[in-house]
């Protein structure tokens, strides 16, 4: 009897304990979050950064482009390393230097040391893309991957409208020196690497497991697959400038919105950062409405050629009209059709169209590809404003470069069943 009342008690204990899957997610999260709000959050205040260093837009857009091309060479060799020195480890000490590197970015005197501090930054946060992916997918049980990976993809959305928010009432409402955002996302950063650190565990392979790769290994070393054959498959090759097409949008926005609404619409403190905020707000349902029913669907095609073009018709609209309710509406459809809600479906065409065995080298590519837009955008249409005199003709080249990737989507293949054939 007493062996009896023994046995439940340790099932009444074991429903309490938090499942390690519900562990990485909220840790993960949480990464995603501070890396996003340290790459956005000096946005709504560009204003105060170039009056203390007198920048012109077109050197404002090159504090946003010079993070972006670290981070984004950093990719591909961020990957190798992790493999070979452990993903948990590198991810940890990268992300852990990104959180002491944007608080030493505040204490630059010079512009050339404040550049060079966001370079090295960039470079630090490119540990996290990868690793994550893959400690993830380590720990998530595969019929709850598509829900966890959802929520940790939901914190890129959060991060961005918490860092608006933050630094615009901070240093517009509050007064405070612009450095101030930094020092403080800079020490919440380094708190969540730790968390990370604690709740996250990387699994070492077994025995059966090395034994089964020595055992498979011989039938796929041989099959190395290069750059130059994915680009290539004219689907991944379309899948990627699509999605450069895509972020080159929501860089656009991120980036100079908050100063598009300060100069040319006459909002100030943080009412910038608040409206700037419901782009990504608005994305993360965007993104989970717009999965699910891509695999309702199962097919990619017609649903992208819903998204594009309203998210280019907002974008056109947020510079276009005057009055405030219609800017806001605008600005929430961006959020809700664009970018965030247009990766599911661009990350699933890769899978389909390469082979398993080339995931690793597909999805680095994809990422590459993507990123260079983000390295392009904050320069290029800070000169546009420079050139023109108005931050309206850098949303234009957006609406533009968007067009162009609703005409490359036209040239898609997807049989009527949803499945892109792995072709040259």
């Amino acid at each position: 009897m007493a062996s009896n009342e023994k046995g439940q008690q340790v099932v009444m204990n074991k429903k309490f304990i938090i499942p390690y899957w519900w562990k990485v997610v909220f840790a993960f999260t949480l990464g995603w979050m501070f890396i996003n709000a340290n790459k956005y959050f000096l946005n709504p205040i560009l204003g105060e950064i170039g009056l203390e260093y007198s920048l012109n837009n077109s050197q404002l857009g090159l504090v946003n482009s010079i993070f972006f091309l670290t981070y984004t060479i950093a990719q591909i060799p961020a990957g190798a390393f992790s493999d070979k020195f452990g993903r948990k480890k590198l991810l940890v000490i990268g992300f852990i230097l990104y959180g002491i590197l944007t608080g030493i970015s505040g204490l630059m005197a010079g512009f050339t040391g404040f550049l060079a501090a966001r370079a090295l930054a960039g470079f630090s946060s490119a540990t996290y893309y990868g690793p994550q992916f893959a400690l993830s997918s380590e720990a998530i049980p595969e019929k709850n991957r598509t829900v966890g990976s959802a929520i940790i993809n939901s914190g890129s959305g959060l991060g961005i409208a918490f860092g608006f928010v933050l630094s615009s009432t901070l240093v517009l409402d509050k007064g405070m020196s612009w450095s101030v955002p930094f020092y403080i996302f800079g020490v919440l950063t380094v708190l969540v690497g730790t968390l990370i650190s604690v709740l996250v565990k990387e699994k070492n392979p077994d025995r059966e497991s090395i034994q089964h790769e020595q055992l498979v290994e011989p039938s796929t070393k041989g099959e190395k697959v290069s750059v130059l054959s994915l680009l290539k498959n004219r689907n991944l090759l379309i899948t990627f400038l699509v999605l450069f097409c895509s972020i080159y949008g929501f860089t656009v926005v991120v980036t100079w919105l908050p100063k598009f609404l300060e100069t040319e619409r006459g909002f100030h403190g943080s009412q910038v950062g608040l409206i700037s905020a419901l782009v990504p707000l608005a994305s993360i349902p965007g993104a989970l409405i717009a999965s699910y029913i891509s695999d309702r669907l199962g097919r990619k095609k017609p649903f992208a050629f819903v998204l594009i073009p309203i998210a280019a018709v907002a974008l056109w609209a947020t510079v276009y009209v005057q009055d405030t309710a219609l800017l806001i509406t605008a600005l929430l459809i961006y959020g809700f059709f664009g970018k965030i809600a247009l990766d599911p479906l661009l990350i699933a065409s890769v899978s389909e169209n390469v082979n398993q065995s080339a995931y690793g080298i597909a999805f680095s590519l994809f990422n590459f590809m993507g990123m260079m837009s983000s390295v392009i955008a904050p320069w290029f249409v800070g000169f546009l404003a420079d050139k023109t005199g108005s931050m309206a003709t850098g949303f234009y080249s957006a609406v533009i470069v968007l067009a162009v990737g609703f005409v490359l989507m036209m040239f898609f293949k997807e049989d009527p069943k949803g499945k892109a054939s792995i072709q040259q």
